[in-house]
């Protein structure tokens, strides 16, 4: 489905089909179902409820290619207020965050400096509140910006998280690279529109996920595999099993609102199992790309706004 995924994901760069869906009353009910809400008490809640439940998170405060110094200090001071937050209501040992560079300003003039710097202090804050931070990983333009900045925290804070994306094909030697002591490795097929010319297309993504689990399953590090394809979850287990793992030693990841039934069989069934929380208002383009990611994610999309009835 590479013509639907390219079409979706120029959609989503279309100001005026953003302004439309923000505006409609038809998508806001639906989208309402994958966005914990707009606000950091939003965002709590759902963490309670989820941890209630069973499961762990991570959170996503919205946003991403920010274009202003002052976008940037909005999005940190986000992650500022939410992690203490977090350990007051007693969360951090079971929440942590997920942060995307780019919304920390990778990409202004000396973005790099500047990201890293945000980074850290999000990173200082994560460690008094007594949990983690992961970095989201973006577009491939940004892959090793995004890995310098990694080298760089674990300096400090080993215990950083990465995402690695499948459909890259430098992502095998990535995890060769990653699977190491303490290491916290998410994995992902990935969900931007990549050229061939970097990237797996079609079902090679999955042959390559499988590779990519074989050798983080087969290092010292923690894998962290994030997928709703029940092949891709049934590999992982296999390769727990093959290499003698604990069930603590590496953990399932879904989307918050997706595959519920799913997420919940796999806690009944032992495993661990972390979901990523998205909140703010920036909404739009996360939620453009999760329906880029699987046709059967637009169709669910479709059958909702023709039936109102928010799946």
């Amino acid at each position: 489905m590479p013509l639907l995924r390219t079409a979706m994901m120029a959609a989503a760069a279309q100001p005026w089909l953003r302004r439309f869906s923000e505006r409609s009353p038809l998508v806001r009910p639906v989208v309402n179902r994958f966005i914990a809400g707009a606000t950091e008490p939003d965002a709590l809640r759902v963490c309670q409820e989820l941890v209630d439940g069973g499961m762990y998170a991570t959170l996503d405060f919205l946003g991403e290619d920010t274009t202003s110094r002052e976008q940037a200090d909005k999005t940190v001071a986000a992650y500022l207020s939410v992690l203490p937050a977090l350990a007051d209501a007693g969360l951090a040992d079971r929440i942590e965050v997920s942060i995307k560079l780019t919304a920390f300003g990778q990409g202004l003039p000396d973005g790099e400096k500047i990201s890293l710097d945000n980074a850290h202090d999000v990173c200082v804050a994560a460690a008094a509140a007594g949990t983690t931070v992961t970095l989201d990983m973006e577009d491939h333009t940004t892959t090793d910006k995004t890995l310098g900045t990694l080298a760089e925290l674990r300096k400090e804070f080993p215990w950083v998280g990465i995402v690695l994306q499948s459909y890259l094909t430098r992502t095998e030697g990535d995890c060769r690279d990653l699977a190491t002591a303490g290491s916290r490795v998410r994995l992902c097929k990935g969900a931007y529109a990549e050229p061939p010319s970097v990237a797996y297309q079609g079902s090679a993504v999955e042959d390559s996920y499988r590779r990519c689990l074989a050798i983080l399953f087969a290092g010292d590090g923690y894998p962290m595999i994030a997928s709703h394809d029940p092949a891709m979850a049934l590999a992982a287990r296999d390769e727990a099993d093959r290499n003698g793992r604990a069930a603590d030693s590496y953990e399932f990841q879904m989307l918050y609102g997706f595959c519920v039934d799913r997420q919940r069989q796999l806690v009944e069934a032992g495993r661990r199992m972390r979901i990523y929380v998205p909140y703010g208002t920036e909404w739009y383009g996360y939620y453009m790309r999760r329906m880029a990611e699987r046709p059967a994610n637009l169709m669910m999309f479709v059958r909702s706004i023709a039936t109102r009835e928010g799946w």
